[in-house]
């Protein structure tokens, strides 16, 4: 699903050039979890926003569901990321005048789907995250772990190839942090393929995978035990 061969990434700050990424090599299968671990400054970040084409490698290959990424345009990439990807952020990034309906709505609106079937998607995948009857709220009136269960249904809806979550439980309690990654878990057990980037150890071995990123290479690259929320909160 996703192959990275010898990515290079530097950024000029001001005279010097601060080489970020150092040759990452990395390849996920179809279906798999995998989680990307690394302290402030590691790469892991830079890496999220290359395969979320968000930023371009200095050289290298990124290769998604057989596709070569490389040298697009503006609209190609945001096609790109709206066919492939969908993504979670820390922040939740919904929209505050929208309801949670709409917000799902937002990447089948960009796809131009017809708003009837639009809605109906997106309460399919609402009531899949446990908020149908939340559809008609405001992101205002939702707590932290629902406003992140909208963002995931809204990753969801456009039915991406890759979901690419960022910290995704960095702003939420333990125990919504557990409900978030237990609906991660159900959502992989349906075949997704699902990157998460944290820094949380126990985030992390919920996961099937972990690649553990140092001063931007990759320093060890490991499957593990995956620990089922459903076991772990009892």
């Amino acid at each position: 699903m996703i192959e990275i061969k010898d990515l290079h990434k530097s950024y000029q700050m001001g005279s010097n050039s601060l080489h970020v990424l150092k040759g990452i090599n990395l390849s996920v299968e179809d279906g798999e979890l995998v989680a990307i671990m690394g302290s402030s400054g590691s790469g892991k970040s830079t890496l999220l926003n290359i395969l979320g084409m968000l930023d371009n490698a200095d050289s290298g290959e990124y290769i998604l569901d057989g596709v070569p990424i490389k040298n697009l345009s503006e609209t190609k990439a945001a096609q790109y990321r709206n066919k492939f990807l969908g993504f979670i952020f820390q922040s939740f990034n919904l929209i505050n005048y929208k309801n949670a309906l709409e917000n799902v709505a937002l990447p089948l609106y960009y796809q131009r789907m017809p708003r009837k079937q639009r809605q109906e998607k997106s309460l399919k995948y609402l009531e899949q995250v446990g908020l149908k009857d939340w559809a008609h709220h405001l992101p205002s009136e939702l707590s932290g772990g629902q406003k992140q269960r909208v963002a995931i249904a809204r990753a969801m809806a456009a039915e991406p190839k890759v979901l690419l979550a960022d910290e995704l439980t960095g702003a939420l309690d333990s125990v919504t942090s557990y409900e978030i990654m237990e609906l991660i878990q159900k959502i992989n057990d349906q075949g997704n393929t699902i990157l998460v980037v944290t820094h949380e150890d126990d985030i992390a071995h919920m996961c099937k995978r972990i690649v553990y990123l140092k001063d931007g290479v990759i320093e060890k690259d490991e499957k593990i035990e995956q620990v089922r929320v459903e076991s772990h909160v009892q």
